[in-house]
């Protein structure tokens, strides 16, 4: 049966989101609340809780997981790949970011997909209806102009 992979609102795949939550915002965002095991600068913590250890320990990564991996549509045919997460200010991960097409990086079209549409079925990421062509009719994501680099 399909897991679908849904908003931190929303009803959800709990081990894909407490990872993706867990393993990419407790070290960045130093979330947590402080323990007696938890390092602690000053007054704030800097780590994360054995709570939340147990979590990040059997959870997702990112990297390891969700990066980089192919999706396929309900046919089982390769659309795209996953190159990036976004985490919008609420810090719930919010969209993918799925490659279309190209070859070495060149001619890519990058679309962005909310994660509440892509599922995971026999260790696979799917997105249910898409094709390459649809996924290239669509806008082409681009990062917003901040003065910095966005992808880190």
């Amino acid at each position: 049966m399909p897991k679908e992979i849904r908003l931190l609102n929303e009803p959800f795949n709990k081990g894909f989101m407490e990872s993706v939550a867990a393993v990419g915002l407790a070290a960045v965002l130093s979330i947590g609340t402080a323990t007696a095991h938890a390092q602690v600068a000053g007054s704030q913590t800097i780590g994360v809780s054995q709570e939340e250890m147990k979590v990040v320990a059997t959870g997702w990564s990112a990297k390891k997981n969700i990066l980089g991996k192919a999706v396929y549509n309900d046919k089982n045919e390769k659309i795209g790949t996953v190159d990036d997460l976004i985490i919008s200010p609420d810090k719930s991960v919010s969209f993918a970011i799925i490659g279309v097409g190209g070859f070495l990086g060149m001619a890519k079209h990058d679309v962005a997909i909310p994660i509440s549409r892509i599922k995971e079925e026999n260790k696979k990421l799917v997105l249910p209806g898409a094709t390459k062509e649809a996924l290239k009719a669509l806008p082409e994501f681009q990062y917003a102009k901040t003065g910095k680099d966005n992808r880190g």
